[in-house]
């Protein structure tokens, strides 16, 4: 039986997993995690609107009827593209016919001084549960909450801004003196959502600052303390809790593999999702650049990553049979982002149909429901739990007097996940 290994199991890795699993091959998942996480709504964890848990689903769960995809948790050490050999911390190494590298990507910090120690990013479901934590442990301090900086205008920093904002005026409508906080959005950009039209630039400013936050355009940070934010312009933001959302880049584990990093320290892959020089490995999701058709690099989206994980699995199935690989074709869904509830952009298509509000929400429900299929059997949770959100806001209860609300998914046991 041809033997696979997939290193990684986010959207990438689970969609190649689950094609490769059904087509009958022997597939190893190796992951640090016992989960999948659905990173498009790990802002909303930060935020207390869902629980850390249903963002998260066993990677054994979502593998019971595919007894031929063995789930490896375990860090990843080190990957060697010539001998399609990956080496975990527990001295195991995976000999493979076929290597997919799908580790996907984390926080660039661009060299700023103190960012890497003292600022919250928002690449997986700890630091998500780390950064909630922290911002309800304030809210709870008898010193009182401090204010919140967001570094980055892109969609993981409007939606989070946006998310903050609410949460700390609803908390202002209840009396409570977490409303004291104010939350800032520093962007290095001219404009907030830079591959977007200039219309949804205008949108997203004007919501953002209709829900409360202040927006920094133009200013780039310049250092990130335990106790504030300095900027380019020579002010400094007294803050805890500086969120950074301004920039990717590969894992680490992908700078060791034998193939020279491209930009963002991703791995360059030819049309077809090989890496050049090496038979019989693959790079997929936002560990790679991944050309569109017109030779440029498809941005690091999750219908990007899903895409191309199920594109690459299928040519390991025509490879294995003696045909030829196929070039990757994007089916391009558009660009979206939530800006609060009750606001939300999306320009659709590979022409760009620009849609606000409830309509726009209504296509980036459409999304993500399509991007949890294969890790959730009750997509329709989802799709319930995401109306009643759009219409309701629950975070400030909750950080008052319980626990986020749950789109409860099914009887899964629970994944285990410890804030870092």
């Amino acid at each position: 039986m041809t033997h696979v290994v997939i290193a990684g199991a986010g959207l990438a890795g689970v969609a190649c997993a689950h094609e490769l699993g059904r087509a009958g091959f022997d597939v190893h998942l190796i992951d640090r995690n016992d989960y999948h996480q659905f990173q498009p709504l790990l802002y909303q964890v930060a935020t207390s609107q869902l629980p850390a848990v249903d963002v998260a689903r066993p990677l054994k769960a979502i593998f019971a009827k595919l007894p031929n995809v063995r789930v490896v948790q375990s860090e990843i050490t080190a990957i060697d593209f010539a001998a399609r050999t990956v080496v975990t911390d527990s001295g195991a190494e995976f000999v493979c016919d076929y290597l997919v590298l799908a580790a996907g990507a984390c926080a660039n910090f661009f060299g700023t001084p103190g960012a890497e120690e003292h600022s919250f990013p928002l690449y997986s479901v700890a630091d998500a549960e780390r950064l909630r934590l922290h911002v309800r442990a304030l809210l709870e301090a008898p010193s009182g909450p401090t204010d919140v900086v967001v570094v980055g205008g892109g969609p993981t920093g409007v939606e989070t801004a946006g998310a903050f904002a609410e949460l700390f005026s609803a908390l202002r409508t209840m009396k409570h003196r977490g409303g004291e906080a104010e939350v800032y959005l520093v962007n290095h950009g001219k404009a907030l959502l830079a591959p977007f039209s200039e219309k949804s630039h205008r949108y997203a400013l004007d919501k953002l600052t209709a829900h409360g936050a202040k927006v920094k355009l133009g200013v780039g940070v310049t250092a990130v303390g335990p106790e504030d934010v300095s900027l380019s312009d020579g002010s400094v933001i007294a803050t805890r809790t500086a969120v950074w959302a301004g920039g990717e880049s590969a894992q680490p584990v992908a700078h060791g593999c034998g193939a020279e990093p491209g930009r963002g320290g991703r791995i360059d892959v030819t049309p077809d999702l090989v890496v050049d020089g090496y038979s019989g490995v693959y790079a997929v999701g936002d560990v790679a650049n991944v050309p569109g058709r017109d030779g440029k690099a498809l941005p690091q989206l999750g219908s990007v990553a899903q895409q191309s994980g199920l594109w690459a699995a299928h040519n390991i199935e025509r490879e294995s049979k003696g045909h030829s690989r196929k070039p990757f074709h994007y089916k391009d869904k558009g660009i979206m982002a939530m800006i609060g509830r009750g606001a939300a952009i999306a320009e659709i298509g590979v022409h760009r149909h620009q849609l606000e509000g409830p309509l726009a929400f209504a296509a980036w429900l459409g999304v993500h429901a399509a991007l949890l299929s294969d890790a959730h059997s009750k997509v329709d949770a989802f799709m319930s739990w995401a109306w009643d959100y759009f219409d309701r806001d629950h975070a400030a209860i909750v950080e008052c007097h319980g626990e986020p609300k749950r789109i409860v998914w099914g009887n899964d046991i629970e994944p285990t996940i410890t804030p870092r």
